[in-house]
């Protein structure tokens, strides 16, 4: 059983989607994903040729931008400031000695994983696994998510 929740698991969060095919997937256009891209609200694999590949947690996390955006009203800062809200801390279950010198929790309106100094509990992870920047990608809300953890 638990080889099978690896595979499923490696399969969603198996970067293999160019940016045309991550487009025709999310039904989002190519310059808009870009654009999410250099505003921080998306974290895509890159190679080493610099190409960005998306798996499809990536495209679920785009649907989920496109609708803040398109539905919700929001613009890009609005969504900054919300992705900056989720308490990385109690997620990650860090010690009070490192939140207290972690940017990614003194930030006040950046995202956890664009901070340049963390806490050890994320100092050698990859950012675009990280269940603090997952936890959007499948959830409706961010009160379900807040709701979860308080």
């Amino acid at each position: 059983m638990k080889e099978t929740e690896n595979k499923i698991l490696a399969d969603v969060n198996g970067a293999v989607y160019t940016l045309g095919i991550a487009s025709q997937l999310s039904g989002i256009p190519a310059h808009s994903i870009r654009q999410y891209i250099e505003k921080g609200l998306l974290i895509p694999f890159k190679r080493d040729s610099m190409r960005h590949l998306f798996s499809m947690n990536d495209i679920s996390r785009l649907k989920h931008i496109h609708h803040l955006i398109q539905d919700r009203g929001l613009n890009f800062a609005g969504i900054r400031a919300l992705l900056s809200m989720v308490p990385c801390w109690k997620i990650k279950e860090c010690a009070k000695k490192d939140s207290q010198e972690c940017k990614g929790i003194l930030m006040a309106y950046q995202p956890c994983w664009e901070a340049s100094k963390k806490s050890l509990a994320c100092k050698n992870e990859n950012c675009r696994e990280c269940e603090v920047y997952t936890c959007l990608s499948n959830s409706a809300e961010l009160k379900s998510v807040l709701r979860e953890l308080f």
